[in-house]
């Protein structure tokens, strides 16, 4: 049972990070409207530097890829924890609105780290 509940949780998770990555190129989902100014200003400034706002949605693509394909799944968690950890911060910090996509994938992602524990424990030991 535990198995399937890993690979139902890799595909939502994967499936969520490649719409979200894709959203970044494609603009298919609008912005939210009533965003603090302060957000507004993050975001527009991740945006303006030219690469960054598709950087992000590129390593989103690539981790929810290789999540659906069950390929290197611990790598696609380290290489995607940064981001998701940033998106939590952002919300806490300045738009805490609209936080529950971001804490949906949190959850997903602090999920399968248990889950996949035994691959990051030599990261925490001498």
């Amino acid at each position: 049972m535990n198995e399937k509940i890993v690979k139902i949780v890799q595909i939502v998770l994967g499936l969520l990070l490649i719409v979200f990555g894709a959203n970044k190129f494609l603009n298919f989902m609008p912005s939210p409207e009533n965003m603090p100014e302060s957000a507004v200003d993050f975001m527009s400034a991740i945006y303006n530097t030219g690469y960054l706002f598709k950087f992000i949605g590129f390593v989103e693509i690539v981790s929810g890829i290789l999540l659906l394909i069950n390929k290197w799944v611990p790598f696609a968690l380290l290489l995607i924890a940064p981001i998701i950890v940033n998106i939590i911060l952002f919300h806490l910090a300045l738009d805490m609105g609209s936080i529950m996509p971001g804490a949906v994938i949190l959850i997903l992602i602090v999920y399968l780290f248990y889950y996949y524990w035994n691959k990051f424990e030599s990261l925490f030991t001498k």
